[in-house]
């Protein structure tokens, strides 16, 4: 508890706010490089998983690479990239790590919201006469929005995470008391960058949390909540059949 609250005296000290590596300078280096990720990341793989769950091609490359992707070591694949790009080239190469990061959940989000359409929906839009971008825009990117917000959610939070390593390479974030800190033993810094870190992380968890489930229309929410009014009928209709009547057998017949 003494810890907690040495981190939090760390956080709200005015040597923290001031600076080169002010608390201001570092959470907006942070946004930045995780936004340009994210959106550089969107720009490749949503079309590309359009694509894929419009037509059904390619999948299985597509899930081998996203499983791939996920399974490189976020700070190896920096390092690596840091050698390959060059010292001069070290926020070019930091961005591509975080770009190859959030690829993966992107793509996955893509494919799987225009596969997990019901094809009878495609067919009847279809048959109304829509051209196949009115189809597109109108039925298959509505209906797909929540598992693509779904997967731009997961990306981001990978980033937002992976960012924190940026420190390592002298690029800043909120990586940087982390990094900082832990050779100096100065565990209240160690902490108050975890804090910040993960107070960023489930702020943003948050927002696309409301987000995707405002994206789902209206008509889905309410198709898929419990009917409540059909229970009571359908006991009542069990409860309500007539009992076979009973016929009185006379003694004599029984003996």
């Amino acid at each position: 508890m003494n810890l907690f609250a040495d981190a939090i005296r760390w956080m709200l000290d005015p040597e923290q706010w001031t600076g080169t590596y002010a608390l201001p300078v570092l959470f907006g280096q942070h946004l930045l490089y995780t936004v340009l990720a994210v959106l550089i990341a969107a720009i490749i793989a949503v079309p590309a998983g359009w694509l894929i769950g419009h037509t059904g091609r390619g999948r299985e490359v597509a899930v081998a690479l996203s499983g791939a992707a996920r399974a490189i070591p976020s700070f190896g694949l920096l390092i690596l990239l840091v050698l390959l790009f060059g010292v001069l080239q070290v926020p070019a190469a930091a961005l591509v790590t975080f770009v190859l990061l959030g690829i993966p959940s992107l793509l996955a989000g893509a494919y799987s919201g225009i596969e997990a359409i019901d094809p009878r929906v495609i067919d009847a839009a279809r048959a109304m006469g829509m051209t196949p971008w009115q189809v597109f825009w109108k039925v298959e990117f509505r209906l797909g929005l929540p598992l693509l917000i779904g997967g731009l959610r997961a990306a981001t939070l990978q980033v937002i995470a992976t960012v924190t390593i940026a420190a390592y390479v002298n690029l800043g974030g909120l990586g940087w008391p982390i990094i900082q800190g832990i050779p100096l033993r100065s565990f209240d810094q160690v902490l108050a960058g975890a804090i910040l870190v993960a107070g960023l992380a489930l702020i943003v968890d948050l927002l696309f949390a409301l987000a995707q489930r405002a994206a789902v229309p209206a008509g889905m929410r309410a198709a898929g909540g419990p009917r409540r009014e059909e229970e009571p009928r359908e006991r009542r209709r069990v409860t309500s059949r007539p009992r076979p009547a009973t016929v009185a057998v006379p003694r004599q017949q029984r003996d």
